[in-house]
């Protein structure tokens, strides 16, 4: 619309018929209505010492409600579900409230206090100890825990979190105490101290009645400080050379000791034959012995003579040396005596070189031959 019509004057629209109230007049308007509320006359200026006494009146009514407001915002307390409120009433524990909604009395009667039951914490720390063989050892470790009872945590222990980093120390030195260095550094051993020390640990905690649950412990790192870590590599290669010296002699008993086993095995087998044999060897002598002793018994004079004529001839057979009789026979022998010394021991009766008289030449016949061979024997 325009601000100027004709026959309608001027308007303008940041200006109209109404004006805007006085800041003053607004302040008393709500004053006295105030007044009114709280038992006030409602009178303007001139309400005198009434208006006075009114006015305190309304101060003590507002302030006894703003108490009360507070009082019941103060009582009122919503428990997060990881967490639990532990109520003190007058200093003293009174209750422990679970997640959800929750009412107390406002404070200074009772006040609540907030305790995250949920939440895992970690306490890290370092430190040097003794080994069973007395070697000296640096750990790195690690424990995770988290609250289990909020009163107990809250007010048996002055500060929990050193407690559990201090009684984690006392039980690491005590696991370590009873392992060797070696084992524990190669790792045999590790995961048992790990172990032991959480269980120790957690004893150690419920005695103290602290309100902790220890969920894990760990060994971040194992090793030899850096003063003594010379000496230690001394160690190390001591432990190796020994490692080494044992290995080349269990590989040279390793071969040693089979083939001690097969010699012995071949002794035994050995032995076992010449048993059999010395055995079968009596049993044929005495079978012998049988049959030779039956013939005696139907001809003892010839038998007698057959066993000395075999005897003789095994004598003979073995002997290197040639007896002659030279005095009762005239009767030259021939001898090839490049042959006496090769094997006299094993010359046959039947290889005698022949015997030579002197009305006979070397060039015979073969039955002169054998009839001298008969004669000889």
């Amino acid at each position: 619309m325009p601000w100027k019509e004709p026959g309608k004057g001027d308007k303008d629209p940041w200006q109209s018929g109404q004006q805007p109230p006085d800041l003053d007049e607004v302040f008393q308007n709500v004053n006295r209505r105030l007044k009114k509320i709280f038992g006030g006359s409602g009178k303007g200026r001139d309400g005198g010492s009434q208006g006075s006494s009114s006015g305190g009146g309304g101060l003590f009514s507002i302030a006894i409600i703003a108490l009360l407001v507070w009082a019941a915002y103060d009582a009122v307390h919503i428990v997060d579900e990881a967490e639990q409120g532990v109520v003190l009433r007058f200093g003293a524990y009174n209750r422990t409230l679970a997640p959800g909604f929750n009412l107390t009395l406002p404070r200074p009667i009772e006040v609540m206090y907030p305790v995250n039951v949920s939440e895992v914490r970690e306490v890290e720390d370092r430190g040097n100890m003794l080994t069973e063989d007395e070697n000296l050892v640096e750990f790195i470790y690690k424990v995770q825990y988290r609250i289990s009872d909020a009163q107990q945590y809250l007010f048996n222990v002055r500060d929990p979190d050193v407690t559990v980093q201090q009684a984690a120390e006392s039980a690491l030195r005590e696991s370590v105490g009873t392992n060797r260095l070696d084992a524990i550094l190669e790792g045999t051993r590790r995961q048992e101290v790990s172990v032991e020390t959480r269980r120790v640990l957690q004893e150690t905690l419920d005695r103290y009645e602290i309100g902790v649950l220890i969920t894990q412990f760990n060994l971040e790192d194992v090793n030899v400080p850096a003063q003594v870590r010379e000496a230690y590599s001394d160690v190390i290669r001591a432990r190796e050379d020994r490692e080494r010296f044992i290995e080349e002699a269990r590989v040279h008993a390793n071969s040693v000791v089979p083939e001690a086993r097969g010699r012995a095995a071949r002794i035994v087998q050995e032995a076992e034959g010449y048993k059999e044999a010395t055995i079968a060897l009596a049993e044929g002598e005495t079978s012998r012995f049988d049959a030779v002793l039956e013939e005696y018994r139907l001809a003892p004079e010839v038998t007698r003579k057959r066993l000395y004529v075999e005897t003789l001839e095994n004598v003979y057979a073995r002997s290197r040396k040639v007896m002659i009789d030279a005095d009762g026979s005239g009767n030259v022998l021939y001898l090839p005596l490049d042959q006496l010394g090769v094997s006299g021991a094993t010359t046959d009766s039947r290889n005698m070189p022949p015997l030579v008289t002197p009305g006979t030449s070397t060039n015979s016949d073969s039955n002169s031959g054998r009839n001298a061979r008969r004669e000889g024997r």
